[in-house]
């Protein structure tokens, strides 16, 4: 096996890819070396930033070498000695419509190389382009993938094989289906640049979703040209495990600077809002008045270390738990970011599948989109699948949310529940704006008791939480349910949840304090029948 995988939340995941010059953790970002110049020597990019592996351009590099029988080997010509994929010119394609050498040449040429990781020239999908002409695309990358298989010969390259389709979801997911059927360790989406490029998130999501769904969960995917740190967390949270981008350099060179909330023009800036290597010690003011390479390079170092930053705390809230917090939280930075994440929201049941059960901090819910995180789907679903209530209790009382805690499980310390008496004969549960309804006897399952909230009594958050409570209440088939109120956001709520259930069950609605034996027994008592005379 080439690849691992260490750690999981939502679709993201921590792995280890491993190559025959060495093993490198995803999610990896590979910045793209020009073989040609290099703005920040390759070596520089381990030795001073860290990263363990880059990516270059063996069209160009052939370019340079078609004529040479030995050309360098890769890692000589960059002279770094981590990992180094190479991508074979389908990007020239893409910009400029053709390239000049054959697609099992510029296979041999990577062998002869010894990339670590290397793609198959496979035909990119524009993003302009028609249908007809995107399933053409689809079509000629798979022929040539079957082309590629027979004629490689070096198996211990990591080959990859790309999905194309373009902005039509349903021939990405073609592709991906046909490609998945081929031995590729690796799987790549095509054509993204120019979505992204044009902040066209929300059409990425369906595009990387398309892909994900239906490729193998033990082949890493690789996102091309996604390089900009502030859609590093939803691509991850997505499944993307590696990326690749020349935008340190690009945006460098645009004088633009890098933030994982957006990009600022370096002539707009008074402050750095960074204290990275580059960044500590200097003032904005300095570095305007640069020589234009060298600013240029100033830039790239802060463009590396930002991107190198994110993605390190992208992995942390992985490994903690809390992804969903923080695409959540990075969707606040730009309006397509905003789309984007509610665009995620319609794949929640996918991505609940592969969320791990029990993490090491609980969930935090702030808003209504957080009401689609796997957690709360999750508990509903078990709730109304596989959970069953007290035997023989017909009567359930609905305590307002956190009033019933675990540690109050002895009705002594608490005069409401001490009036309740003999509670064999009613069940007892919390709602709220959360989980909708949780039964007293799983108060303390992760991550119910575990979880904070800061939701606000909204009319959709409402309707949300009377939805989950009527879909609970209706199938535990209880005869009569007495709702316990304190606020006025919960008398609405038990209002709606009464007119919902009206023909089905008898409900009550009760303030707290008017809360006694009488009121319950009057809920619970089943109807007199009256006498034959």
């Amino acid at each position: 096996m080439s690849f691992e995988i260490r750690s999981k939340d939502l679709l993201g995941r921590i792995g280890l890819l491993h190559t025959k010059t060495g093993t490198v953790e995803t999610p990896l970002l590979l910045p793209v070396v020009n073989p040609n110049h290099q703005l920040i020597p390759a070596k520089e990019l381990r030795s001073s930033f860290g990263f363990d592996a880059v990516i270059t351009n063996s069209y160009l590099v052939w370019r340079r070498y078609r004529e040479d029988p030995s050309p360098p080997k890769i890692h000589d010509l960059l002279n770094f000695d981590g990992v180094i994929a190479t991508d074979s010119g389908a990007y020239q394609i893409l910009r400029y419509g053709d390239v000049e050498v054959q697609a099992n040449d510029i296979i041999h040429f990577q062998e002869q190389l010894e990339s670590d990781i290397a793609v198959i020239l496979d035909i990119p999908t524009d993003q302009a382009a028609s249908k007809s002409r995107a399933k053409w695309t689809v079509d000629e990358t798979l022929r040539r993938a079957d082309e590629a298989l027979r004629v490689i010969k070096r198996k211990d390259i990591l080959w990859v094989g790309p999905v194309q389709g373009g902005v039509y979801p349903d021939l990405v997911a073609a592709s991906a289906k046909e490609m998945a059927k081929r031995s590729f360790p690796i799987h790549a989406l095509g054509s993204p640049t120019t979505v992204m490029q044009q902040y066209q998130y929300d059409v990425l999501v369906d595009m990387i979703m398309a892909a994900k769904l239906n490729l193998p969960p033990d082949r890493p995917l690789h996102l091309f040209g996604a390089g900009h740190p502030m859609m590093f967390a939803l691509a991850i949270a997505l499944g993307c495990d590696i990326f690749d981008s020349a935008s340190y350099a690009i945006f460098a060179r645009n004088g633009r600077y890098l933030t994982a909330h957006g990009t600022a023009k370096i002539a707009d800036l008074e402050y750095f809002p960074c204290n990275c290597q580059s960044c500590h010690g200097h003032k904005p003011a300095e570095v305007k008045r640069m020589l234009l390479l060298e600013r240029e390079r100033f830039l790239a170092a802060h463009n590396l270390h930002m991107c190198l930053s994110e993605l390190q705390t992208v992995k942390q809230a992985l490994v903690e738990g809390r992804l969903w917090e923080l695409v959540e939280s990075r969707s606040h930075n730009h309006p397509s970011l905003q789309r984007a994440f509610r665009n995620m929201l319609k794949y929640r049941e996918a991505i609940e599948r592969e969320t791990p059960v029990r993490k090491t901090k609980g969930p935090f819910i702030i808003s209504h989109n957080s009401l689609s995180r796997p957690e709360i789907l999750r508990h509903q679903k078990r709730l109304i699948v596989n959970y069953t209530p007290p035997a023989k209790v017909k009567t359930v009382i609905l305590f307002p949310e956190r009033y019933l805690e675990p540690f109050r499980e002895d009705s002594e310390r608490d005069p409401i529940l001490e009036k309740i008496g003999n509670r064999s004969h009613v069940h007892l549960c919390t709602y709220g704006l959360a989980y909708g309804i949780i039964p007293e006897e799983l108060l303390d399952v992760y991550p119910l008791s575990q979880s904070e909230h800061s939701l606000a009594p909204e009319a959709n958050i409402i309707h949300s939480a009377v939805d989950r409570i009527v879909e609970f209440l209706e199938k535990a088939n209880y005869k009569s349910c007495l709702i316990v109120t304190e606020e006025k956001w919960q008398e609405k709520l038990a209002k709606a949840t009464q007119r919902r259930l009206s023909k089905k069950m008898k409900v009550k609605i009760i303030e707290r304090e008017k809360l006694n034996s009488s009121a319950i027994m009057q809920i619970a008592k089943p109807k007199a029948r009256k006498r034959m005379r």
